[in-house]
């Protein structure tokens, strides 16, 4: 009987009955795929080859406590560095007396010694993308996504979602999806080339009609709510690991994955991005040099691998005020929780009238401007405010307002602090009660309502509580409690002038 020779990267699935494989040969180098014999028979199907890079080097179990070199990177901060490398900021602050007790943000280029412990499971310490290419901010600023989509061959040009109460096409898909959740365009773009072909193939490789990013769920149907998906899973993995929240992932084999400590926050977002959606070697292959970085650097080149960071070292906050006016006393109803989506980042905190509290009546009270600034949009419930003043909200300091009806300004008013902005309300998104959902960005990036650079709006500063949308605002040991109860425990009042 003739016999072919077939390399294997991936487990084959013969149903029971089949002719039994025949192993004749082992692989004569190290690293190689194995090599089987299979008796031809009409049933056996040949799975595709999936072409692997030689793989990253391991971690070795260090001694619990082993000091090791570790250089800061972009929104690093010693809670999140804690977690990763699974120790404590003491004994961080310990084994390197240079950096300030106040610290915010760390420095990009510090070098440090972190006491390490070592722990199970570590994922490629490869890195894909650099952060600074992660959100909607500097580095997407100069890049005309639907320009960039028309001029292509691909079949997404032509492709039509309805999102945001409009048809759109093609690019405005990409751009409307990386505005919402301030992802950057181009790696939702690389992302749906890299599973689709879109911008290089003619016709889809999938059916893009239902679940062309591979997550089967019926309020995702389509491309542009699959792009939903996956800009949220990104933020997830990304804001999860800036702040230490995240420690590890599960796959869909069941297999368990932390991240590398070194590893910086848009690699661990595009990792656990995959794991949810691929196994195996196709997880192995997108994470790779071969995978989804490859893709991006076929359609963008490889000039932003020296962009600037986007998060400056001891990043300080600019003075803000109460979202309401001056003598008013409003109720604190939302700690910490999602900026935008489902999950990290937990960017966000709300106010509300308290007379209005648990319901979607209607109210005369507004919501108002915390600084100034510049408004950049102006619709849909949501009113941006730029504090930098240059009317593009991918740079510095942002204020994000939410469930905003009657809205009184428009795009391009500059405002002064205290100036009414629109009426809180239930409008734009989830919303069990009329009140003022409010986050910040800097340079793109959401940043966390608690933690090293936590809100502070007069004075009252916000700690995140054991489940989104708990914990309080303090000042000068006075402690206000998120609640929607509106009970005198949650009231606040402005005392700006």
């Amino acid at each position: 009987m003739a016999h072919q020779q077939i390399r294997f990267t991936v487990i084959l699935k013969i149903l029971s009955g089949l002719a039994v494989l025949s192993l004749l040969s082992a692989c004569a180098t190290v690293g190689a795929a194995p090599v089987f014999v299979v008796s031809q028979q009409p049933l056996v199907e040949e799975t595709p080859t999936i072409v692997l890079p030689t793989p990253m080097p391991t971690r070795p179990p260090y001694v619990p406590g082993t000091l090791v070199d570790y250089t800061a990177q972009t929104g690093d901060t010693l809670p999140a560095l804690a977690s990763h490398f699974n120790t404590t900021e003491s004994e961080i602050r310990a084994a390197n007396p240079i950096i300030p007790e106040q610290v915010t943000t760390l420095p990009a280029g510090l070098p440090m010694k972190i006491p390490i412990y070592y722990q199970l499971f570590w994922g490629s310490p490869y890195h894909i993308l650099p952060d600074s290419q992660f959100a909607n901010g500097p580095a997407a600023i100069g890049f005309d996504v639907i320009e960039y989509v028309e001029a292509s061959s691909g079949w997404f040009k032509n492709h039509t979602d309805y999102l945001g109460g409009r048809n759109r096409r093609g690019g405005e898909i990409i751009e409307y999806v990386s505005t919402l959740y301030s992802v950057n365009p181009r790696l939702l773009l690389a992302i749906l080339e890299y599973q689709t072909g879109a911008v290089s193939e003619e016709e889809p490789r999938v059916d893009i009609s239902r679940y062309p990013l591979g997550h089967e769920d019926m309020y995702h149907l389509g491309v542009g709510r699959q792009l939903y998906f996956a800009a949220n899973l990104l933020n997830n993995g990304f804001y999860g690991w800036r702040t230490g929240e995240l420690k590890e992932f599960d796959h869909l084999d069941g297999r368990l994955e932390r991240p590398d400590p070194w590893q910086n926050a848009a690699t661990v977002a595009i990792q656990s991005y995959f794991s949810k959606i691929l196994d195996g070697d196709q997880y192995a292959l997108a994470i790779s040099s071969e995978g989804l970085e490859k893709t991006y650097r076929s359609l963008f080149g490889s000039d932003y691998v020296n962009d600037s960071d986007p998060i400056p070292g001891s990043l300080q906050q600019p003075e803000l005020r109460l979202p309401f006016l001056p003598g008013k006393v409003w109720a604190y109803t939302g700690g910490p929780h999602t900026a935008w989506g489902e999950g990290f980042p937990l960017a966000a905190i709300d106010f509300a009238p308290p007379m209005v509290i648990g319901g979607c009546a209607p109210t005369e009270e507004v919501t108002t401007a915390v600084a100034d600034g510049v408004v950049v949009r102006a619709n849909s419930a949501i009113v941006t405010l730029d504090l930098d003043g240059d009317g593009d909200e991918r740079t510095g300091w942002v204020i994000f307002y939410l469930h905003v009806d009657d809205i009184l300004v428009n795009p391009g008013s500059v405002l002064k602090a205290g100036d009414p902005i629109g009426k809180p309300s239930c409008e734009g998104g989830s919303a069990t009660g009329t009140h003022v959902h409010l986050a910040r960005k800097y340079n793109g990036e959401w940043v966390p309502a608690s933690g090293p650079l936590a809100f502070n709006l007069e004075g009252w500063i916000a700690w995140q509580g054991s489940e989104p949308y708990q914990g309080t605002l303090t000042r000068f040991g006075q402690t206000i409690r998120a609640s929607v109860s509106s009970d005198q425990s949650t009231r606040i009042q402005s005392d700006a002038r």
